[in-house]
């Protein structure tokens, strides 16, 4: 059976936005759509005083609401696509990830229900893309999503390889052109105890920046012969060289830190300031940890 697109609902605006987004990726794939929202339940049949009032009936009938419009919006623009649903216990982002132990894709809205309206990123959005159990778009936000081209930021590490495999599929899927961008700020240390030099030739230093992506794309044309893709090099923070080009980008794909590492400052502020929606791939460290069986 082929893996599902799951996404996580709340009823939000943001949420059915995601939802549309994911019926569309399910449809891409042909994979069916799980629609997922998480509520924190207590038991009828455990004597608690006082009893709680949080959820009961009316808390049900409301959930199953959420999910019938969120279903209804999926066939809205997907229309041949399977789509199941169901509520599950726990804090959203901790029960989202463990639907996700079988999903090939996780999607979630930028922003909740709760917390402050000035904020772009939600608790659950900022959590999955933090430590992503499988691969988690971000999307959500209304007109985003529509450009001419899938956008990967390529640091040039040699675990790269899942974001640069998920960004060449994600390009042939959608039948668009792949730009591959290498921002950097400083000179590359080349190993322990290096020192950034306090002066340096930028110009030098670019020649040797654009010879690292090349050599992190070499073989893609052979691998991947209807993705035309283009190498773009700048002088230039990763984030915001990423944000920049969201406005014009169907989806920006980036990598998530690796195990122990904390929420990568790249990653966080993309989050923030993008226009597009943005896949997160997990580290190849983080994923062989969780399937590793034990000893």
């Amino acid at each position: 059976m082929t893996e599902p697109v799951v996404v996580g609902v709340d009823g939000s605006a943001s949420s059915l936005e995601a939802v549309a987004w994911a019926a569309k990726e399910a449809a891409l794939r042909n994979a069916p759509l799980h629609l997922v929202h998480a509520a924190l339940r207590w038991a009828y049949d455990v004597p608690l005083v006082p009893q709680p009032a949080h959820w009961g009936p009316a808390a049900e009938a409301a959930c199953r609401q959420l999910l019938r419009q969120a279903t209804e919006r999926a066939h809205a623009v997907a229309s041949a696509v399977r789509v199941t649903a169901e509520i599950v216990d726990g804090a959203p982002a901790e029960a989202i990830a463990a639907v996700a132990e079988t999903a090939q894709l996780v999607v979630v809205g930028s922003r909740g229900r709760g917390g402050f309206a000035g904020l772009l990123l939600g608790s659950v959005s900022r959590d999955l893309a933090a430590r992503p159990p499988c691969p988690v778009v971000v999307a959500g936000r209304s007109g985003a999503g529509s450009g001419t081209e899938i956008v990967v930021g390529v640091s040039g590490h040699p675990d790269q390889e899942p974001v640069l495999r998920f960004a060449f599929e994600e390009a042939a899927l959608r039948r668009l052109p792949l730009r591959a961008v290498h921002a950097w700020t400083r000179p590359a240390l080349r190993g322990p105890g290096d020192m950034q030099p306090l002066v340096y030739d930028v110009e030098g230093v670019g020649r040797e920046e654009a010879r690292l992506l090349a050599e992190s794309l070499a073989g893609r044309r052979e691998r991947f012969p209807d993705v035309s893709f283009g190498e773009h090099v700048v002088h230039e923070h990763p984030a915001k060289a990423l944000a920049d080009l969201s406005a014009t980008a169907e989806l920006i794909v980036v990598g998530a830190p690796g195990p122990g590492a904390i929420f990568g400052s790249t990653t966080h502020s993309l989050l923030h300031h993008t226009r597009a929606p943005v896949a997160v791939i997990p580290h190849p460290a983080a994923r062989t940890r969780r399937t590793a069986s034990p000893a």
